[in-house]
């Protein structure tokens, strides 16, 4: 199985992170699982890792002071030589946002709201394809 230095979830719902962080805590893909109420702070930390430690970010779009479309964009411009994997995972339902979504080329995909263990397992079996 594919395993990650760590997991970030990035999403403004203390509740929604609180219930994901315990989902991904029953799988194997990190010991490691960081909670951000803001898409700043997990920018900061994630300048603090080494390049080479691959993490997984689980990103809402909607979020007050930096949406997830910002984080994107600054994600790419400071951390081009970062070969993370950035899932999307969003209450939207707009197609729009998904095809924006996909339209980032670190995005390996897009997941609506709620998170479960057939959607993780559905995003690692695709080996970083897009639909």
């Amino acid at each position: 199985m594919i395993h990650f230095e760590a997991i970030f979830l990035v999403d403004d719902d203390p509740i929604n992170n609180l219930i994901n962080k315990r989902l991904l805590g029953k799988t194997d893909l990190s010991k490691h699982i960081y909670q951000f109420l803001e898409g700043e702070e997990a920018l900061i930390a994630i300048a603090e890792l080494p390049t080479d430690q691959q993490i997984m970010i689980f990103l809402d779009i909607n979020m007050p002071v930096m949406n997830g479309w910002e984080f994107l964009n600054f994600y790419l411009e400071k951390f081009p030589e970062r070969k993370d994997k950035i899932v999307i995972l969003s209450s939207s339902i707009d197609f729009q946002d998904r095809q924006k979504a996909m339209d980032y080329e670190v995005v390996s995909g897009f997941i609506e709201k709620p998170l479960t263990m057939e959607k993780i397992n559905y995003q690692l079996s695709r080996n970083d394809s897009k639909d």
